[in-house]
């Protein structure tokens, strides 16, 4: 049997979605609309007057994190950017970031490539 091979995250490189527009507004903060169009999100707008575009607004991690995203910084050198920002306001700064990152992926704001 071979050896799973374990994800080293911080090795990653996050890539945002080209489907997703965003916005910045001017205190920094990001916005994600992301559009709902799959068939059962269309009933759900029929039948329950659910939005067709829902805008998540993130926070100041979030906002500075989800700006760093350039596809060539990994998760580590995001990470270090964080340090650099908020220093122990950020910490456990890897444990969080890590998660953080795999809610986005979760939710389809980001893909992953090493």
């Amino acid at each position: 049997m071979a050896k799973k091979q374990s994800q080293n995250y911080l090795e990653f490189i996050p890539h945002r979605n080209p489907a997703l527009a965003w916005s910045e507004d001017e205190e920094g903060v990001v916005t994600i609309d992301v559009e709902h169009r799959r068939i059962f999100d269309r009933i759900a707008q029929i039948a329950f007057g659910r939005p067709k575009v829902s805008h998540i607004r993130m926070e100041k991690f979030g906002s500075f994190i989800w700006k760093q995203i350039d596809g060539e910084a990994s998760v580590y050198e995001i990470g270090q950017k964080v340090k650099e920002r908020f220093g122990k306001e950020a910490e456990p700064l890897y444990e969080r970031l890590v998660q953080y990152f795999r809610v986005l992926q979760s939710n389809n704001y980001i893909v992953f490539k090493r």
